[in-house]
């Protein structure tokens, strides 16, 4: 099935436009095996998808940066890679939109390299054949540019050498003294504590009022008072507002933080931070924001033991819309995800499936050039999955039944959605841009 982009016009049509053909996984897609080596083949893959993370100072297992390192790690490597464990890139590859921002996923192709280089004895090559080095940003450089405001968490944390994983939450007082808009922000782990920190989620907390919500300024639910911010994960950089597009921050708002902290075997500090760059004082953004916990399940979460259940959930847009992101949350006994748009005709196009890992808590962001544009009326239908039965090796206890709770070891079942309400003209001018792009695109694949 072909890789698509989904646009539905304003009559409510879908478009669906052809972007790559995925190869399917097996030796014939890759190079005959006594042919290929780490030096040529193989190094290129592991510099752009996997050295990212397995590098010195970073929470990886293990570094991957040379030959030496890759070798007694060989079988390991092509077990996951050809379940496509890693890299950590949850998006089903057979349905919906495959153009993502930061995606680091493998090509069939690479997979079968891969694994036919390691079925080949996995030689080292010619080192005239091995690409220069990579040269890594600056783990303390922000990537938005310099913030107007960094905020922490309130005191440092010490993480042990050993022991299990923690997940915490702290928060913490941005000390804003006036409302200001949000035009690029960045989550990181404090310096020298990236080899602890397996993802950081911020969240913002500020009041709601109904004046905001009228105007547009805030997200559409009164009775919200919390927005997802950003979320740090290794190899990404932080996020920038599409042009025109803002957050409001509100004076005296908080910042929560969710932590992962994962024991790396020497005792850690962290000071987990936020940076903030705003718009000029007086600037007005054309649209704002909105990232909204949806299709929340949480009163009706019944998960019996021993079990696989589905929970549906709905959430319909008022205004033309354009989503940037989705991301999936359950806990532990969370599998799979689906979000489908049921458009004002009653026809229904997946945007994505997931599975569901809660060790990787992952912001899908579309290209801007695959986007979903959709019309109001729009219900966007979310089906989640469990599975609280042995088979799954995350599940703590299969044998018990399990509803909604803000422990770990209870669960959880929504979708994080980022999106931006459109004016009708803007809606129907990026819809016929993208018909265009999809026509010039058509063609110089003919």
């Amino acid at each position: 099935m072909n890789a698509r982009s989904l646009v539905v016009g304003a009559a409510g049509i879908l478009v669906l436009t052809a972007i790559a053909t995925p190869v399917n996984i097996n030796a014939q897609n890759a190079p005959p095996a006594t042919h290929l080596t780490y030096a040529k083949d193989v190094a290129p893959i592991m510099q752009r998808s996997c050295q990212t993370c397995h590098r010195p100072g970073t929470n990886a297992p293990m570094s991957l940066l040379t030959y030496e390192d890759v070798r007694p790690w060989a079988r390991a490597i092509k077990n996951k890679v050809t379940q496509r464990l890693m890299p950590p890139w949850h998006i089903e590859r057979n349905v919906g939109i495959q153009k993502f921002k930061d995606d680091p996923s493998l090509s069939d192709t690479e997979i079968a390299t891969i694994a036919a280089w390691v079925d080949g004895g996995a030689p080292k090559g010619s080192v005239n054949d091995m690409p220069a080095a990579p040269s890594f940003p600056d783990d303390e450089a922000w990537h938005i540019g310099t913030p107007d405001l960094i905020v922490e968490i309130p005191k440092p944390h010490v993480v042990p050498a050993a022991g299990g994983d923690l997940w915490i939450d702290y928060i913490a007082d941005s000390n804003m003294t006036e409302d200001r808009y949000l035009q690029a922000v960045e989550a990181k782990p404090g310096p020298g504590a990236r080899a602890v920190v397996h993802h950081l989620l911020t969240y913002l907390i500020q009041d709601i009022d109904q004046d905001d919500v009228l105007a547009g300024r805030l997200d559409d639910r009164p009775t919200n008072n919390e927005s997802f911010l950003n979320e740090f994960a290794v190899g990404k950089n932080g996020d920038i507002l599409p042009e025109g597009t803002a957050k409001l921050v509100k004076a005296g708002s908080k910042i929560r933080f969710n932590l992962h902290y994962h024991p790396s075997g020497k005792e850690t500090t962290d000071r987990a931070r936020v940076g903030l760059k705003f718009y000029p004082k007086g600037y007005k953004p054309k649209y704002h924001q909105i990232s909204l916990q949806i299709a929340n399940a949480h009163e009706e979460l019944d998960i019996p033991a021993n079990t696989i259940t589905r929970h549906d959930g709905y959430y319909t847009f008022t205004k033309p819309a354009r989503v940037t992101a989705l991301q999936a949350h359950m806990h532990n006994r969370g599998k799979r995800m689906c979000v489908e748009a049921i458009l004002p005709s009653g026809r229904a196009q997946t945007l994505n499936c997931m599975y569901f890992d809660f060790n990787w808590h992952k912001v899908y962001n579309y290209a801007d050039d695959a986007t979903p544009l959709l019309p109001a009326g729009t219900v966007l239908h979310t089906i989640l999955w469990h599975d609280n039965t042995a088979n799954n090796r995350s599940n703590p206890d299969p044998r018990n039944w399990i509803g909604y709770g803000q422990r770990t070891m209870d669960e959880m079942a929504f979708s994080w959605v980022t999106w931006t309400y459109l004016d009708d003209a803007d809606y129907k001018r990026m819809v016929a841009e993208r018909n265009a792009w999809r026509t010039t695109t058509s063609q110089q694949q003919q």
